[in-house]
């Protein structure tokens, strides 16, 4: 019969004259340190000199990918396995006299595997992502979802394992079992549930993706998206905080995705000025004459005042009296300057939405709103241009013998007072 290691050992120490018992416990000692030293050269050759050689050849290839193996540390995780492939062939041969230890050890070290095995694969399943991440297709759909579920899915398998091996079970003993838990399961994995659901609607319907400029009033979110998981998505807003949220709340909720706009030629403008209402007044000869002068309004003004009294004329128009016929308005020429103006207005895109139109009056005047397209679409150089229309606009109003409608402030209402007070007041005598 072939002797083990610690037959040999203590052969050798009871040889040298040690007592029986005090050799048994050396023995033990020693051993316990062969297969430490041994699993810790296995460890050295592993980590110092076979991963270093690999390193070396992933650096020097011409490939991306496999430069993942190194920054995923899939290869790191790998060598790990040498040190307890040590330790788990070599006790049983050491330890032979002691069978309920091996066994203990040997069952340690295969939980042991099965956890290091776990971390592998999931280090692959990181560069597998990741060389995802380098194809074009992924600025426009993320699998971060999908890989969270496949890594819950790897965990599961893995617990299963675990248990099975330390009970002494078949694995489907397990999975027999887990119908009674399945309800609890559904209560507590309920979120991630409902997120899996949402990343594949999200997916499929290209709602959202990394980078993406989402307004979701409801969530205290307006910003670009920088994360889409299983469970959350994060969103910087533009005062730098992060807005966090279940991802199904994007299936189950309303929000703005603002790629439409971006991938579009042009942004749009849409505000409006009030104009007071008792501004609005028929030209007169003389303020056809001073409108002539603007430089976009010469050729409106005469061909409108051809057509005018050309109708006036054929109708037989009374013109005694303003309210008879066809008459140009204040409010008529300025919405034709305005229209002209953003015509010529080197920012402004001809070829989308162009209007200048009337709304319904209110309260607070006539709103004279500008719904036309900004050719840059950046944020700042947005709001720059429509800044520099609107001030242009505000200050031609008086102009054209219009006022813009403003609620009356204290100013008002003090010079009103003055006003009345200085009515009232009797002429002094000299």
């Amino acid at each position: 019969m072939e002797k083990s290691i610690g037959t040999y050992v203590l052969e050798y120490l009871t040889g040298w004259g040690v007592p029986a018992d005090i050799a048994l416990i050396l023995k033990a000692v020693i051993i316990t340190t062969l297969i430490l030293m041994l699993a810790y050269l296995a460890n050295f050759i592993t980590r110092k000199i076979l991963l270093v050689y690999i390193k070396r050849l992933i650096r020097r290839s011409q490939n991306d990918w496999d430069d993942l193996l190194i920054e995923k540390k899939a290869l790191h995780r790998l060598a790990n396995f040498a040190p307890v492939l040590v330790v788990y062939f070599v006790v049983p041969k050491a330890l032979v006299q002691f069978p309920l230890a091996v066994e203990i050890i040997q069952k340690g070290m295969e939980v042991l595997m099965l956890l290091l095995g776990l971390l592998v694969f999931n280090a692959l399943v990181n560069v597998l992502h990741g060389f995802y991440q380098q194809l074009p297709m992924a600025k426009e759909k993320s699998i971060k979802g999908y890989i969270q579920v496949l890594k819950i899915f790897l965990y599961f398998i893995a617990g299963i394992l675990i248990l099975s091996l330390l009970a002494g079970k078949s694995p489907w003993f397990f999975l027999g079992g887990m119908g009674a838990l399945a309800a609890v399961l559904l209560l507590v994995f309920k979120d991630t549930i409902l997120g899996f659901v949402a990343s594949i609607q999200l997916s499929a319907n290209n709602m959202v993706k990394i980078g993406d400029w989402i307004e979701m009033p409801g969530r205290s979110a307006d910003g670009i998206v920088k994360e889409v998981t299983l469970n959350t998505v994060k969103v910087q807003n533009w005062d730098r905080t992060i807005s966090s949220f279940p991802t199904y709340a994007l299936v189950s909720e309303s929000f703005i995705n603002w790629k439409g706009m971006e991938e579009s030629e042009g942004r749009r403008i849409k505000r409006a000025v009030f104009i007071d209402v008792k501004s609005v007044k028929f030209c007169t000869p003389a303020m056809l004459d001073k409108f002539r002068k603007i430089h976009y309004l010469k050729d409106y003004i005469n061909s409108k005042e051809d057509e005018l009294i050309k109708y006036n004329e054929e109708h037989g128009v009374d013109h005694s009296i303003l309210v008879n016929g066809r008459r140009q308005t204040n409010l008529g020429v300025f919405r034709a300057y305005v229209t002209a103006y953003l015509r010529n207005h080197p920012k402004i895109h001809k070829g989308m939405t162009f209007l200048v139109r009337h709304l319904h009056p209110t309260e607070r005047g006539i709103p004279l709103e500008i719904f036309v397209f900004s050719m840059e679409k950046s944020w700042p150089v947005y709001e720059s241009i429509q800044a520099d229309i609107f001030d242009h606009i505000l200050a031609v109003v008086p102009e054209f013998d219009l006022r813009v409608f403003q609620n009356p402030t204290g100013d008002d209402f003090r010079v009103f007072a003055s006003q009345l007070q200085s009515a009232a007041s009797p002429p002094q005598k000299g």
